[in-house]
């Protein structure tokens, strides 16, 4: 006898049909009983008089009625529904069998044990081979079970449409299955040219760390706690550097025994301007510090041009590689006076090799052979701050660039500021970093300037002091 009929069910709604020739379940009535009994929602079904012919297991997990307690009982009343309820949940079940398309209805209906559940169903009609009704089949699951279904797929759908974070579903090859708005706008490309690219064709920087990001949580699960990766994404105006605050959740299948990885969502909102605040915010409270610190150091110094090269070294603690002090030839000159070209001598430079404070020279008083258009020319003629950098090129055309110019061979970007004291020009201080540092912006211009208002002020006092002295007054 098949499995549907040792559970107490039929093949079809109607009377049983005569066993067929051939081995157990030949007819396929195990597989009729093994697809109700693996479905997840509850199914019950009645013939044209309101008869039950058909219960799977779900129906059984819910009321705690056995297929063998159900099936062949005329509707539900006196078991499955309260007496007073039976004839208007009949009613509404058997309607669908005169209704197109499928009904929803939602009632209460018993356990076993006497408890009472809220169901919703759906309901619709099974016709014969003539076409005419023969019965009804009724799926029901509990109402709060489908409304978390409900709640689910319309958060997938929110997420997916009106989610004000970037939303990406990645496979278990790394490539996008799914984009949201969001995110499509955030990486520059439209929603569907992004699905199954490789992340490096959407980012230009940050796609190591974020490939290794999404292939931990594929082998170990979502981490703890958010995670900030800077990417580069290409614009129309060019590569802008982001920074997106990360979540990661590992997806599994439900449908298989055990947890099968589909891939992974990746949540990410733009906090670019909240850690370029927090960054600048740092760097000024770090230089403001050094200024504090190289004001105390050099007040110790009895040498002004000793305090002045005090001042070089705090500056250069995390601003540049190198720096130098260059004084205007025969000293220092008032707007308007000068009357040939500016020479520039020497006074101290960062050493080149080991690390340690910076020489004082320039004694012999001889000009440096800087080329004419040289920045820190440029600089004092100017009376303001000058930028230069080798560019992309070559590193031996860096190394001749930089030579050409008096620096040492690794000199990539240059910054020089102008030395300024009681209205005359003394010189320039240059900052110089290697190609390992970005180019020097506008901030640090100001932060060159206001080191250099200290070294000139300690290089004009140390002119001062050598004038009285020279005079006899001393």
């Amino acid at each position: 006898m098949s499995a549907s009929r040792r559970s107490g069910t039929t093949d079809e709604i109607g009377p049983d049909e005569p066993e067929r020739d051939g081995p157990e379940g030949s007819d396929g009535s195990d597989l009729l009983a093994a697809l109700l009994d693996g479905m997840d929602a509850a199914l019950c079904a009645f013939d044209a008089d309101g008869v039950v012919t058909h219960w799977n297991r779900e129906a059984e997990r819910i009321l705690g009625w056995s297929a063998e307690e159900a099936v062949g009982r005329h509707g539900f009343a006196g078991w499955a529904v309260r007496s007073a309820d039976a004839e208007e949940v009949e009613g509404r079940l058997l309607s669908a069998m005169h209704a197109p398309g499928r009904q929803v209805h939602e009632f209460a209906l018993l356990t076993k044990d006497g408890g009472r559940v809220l169901v919703r169903t759906q309901s619709a009609a099974v016709r014969g081979p003539d076409g005419k009704p023969a019965g009804v089949y009724c799926a029901f699951s509990e109402v709060h079970t489908q409304i978390d279904l409900e709640r689910s797929i319309a958060l997938s759908e929110a997420l997916f449409e009106d989610a004000s974070w970037g939303v990406v579903l990645v496979d278990v090859d790394l490539r996008p299955a799914v984009v949201n708005a969001h995110a499509a706008r955030a990486l520059g490309v439209g929603r569907t040219s992004a699905l199954g690219r490789p992340l490096g064709d959407l980012l230009v920087q940050g796609v190591e760390e974020l490939e290794s990001a999404l292939a931990h949580v594929l082998a170990e699960g979502a981490p703890p706690a958010p995670a900030e990766i800077w990417v580069s994404v290409r614009t129309p105006e060019g590569e802008k550097r982001r920074c997106w605050r990360c979540g990661f959740v590992r997806l599994a299948s439900p449908l298989a025994e055990e947890p099968v990885p589909l891939g992974v969502g990746w949540l990410f909102n733009d906090v670019t301007e909240a850690r370029q605040g927090e960054q600048e915010a740092s760097l000024l409270r770090f230089r403001t510090n050094q200024l504090h610190r190289a004001a105390r150091a050099a007040a110790e110094c009895e040498d002004p041009r000793e305090a002045a090269v005090v001042h070089l070294d705090f500056a250069l603690a995390g601003f540049a590689d190198h720096a130098l002090i260059d004084r205007v030839a025969g000293g220092a000159v008032a707007d308007g006076e000068a009357t040939g070209p500016l020479r520039l001598v020497r006074v101290a430079a960062t050493p080149s090799g080991a690390p340690g404070p910076s020489p004082l020279t320039g004694q012999a008083g001889l000009p440096v052979r800087y080329p004419e258009g040289h920045p820190a020319l440029q600089c004092v003629e100017r009376i303001g701050a000058v930028r230069a950098s080798a560019g992309a090129i070559p590193a031996e055309e860096v190394r001749e660039w930089a030579s050409t110019r008096q620096w040492p061979e690794d000199a990539v970007h240059a910054l020089c500021a102008v030395l300024r004291s009681r209205g005359r020009t003394l010189g320039a201080v240059t900052f110089l970093r290697s190609a390992g540092r970005s180019q020097f912006e506008r901030a640090d211009a100001v932060y060159a300037e206001d080191v250099a208002v200290r070294i000139a002020g300690a290089l004009d006092l140390g002119e001062v002091l050598g004038a009285v002295d020279g005079d006899g007054q001393g």
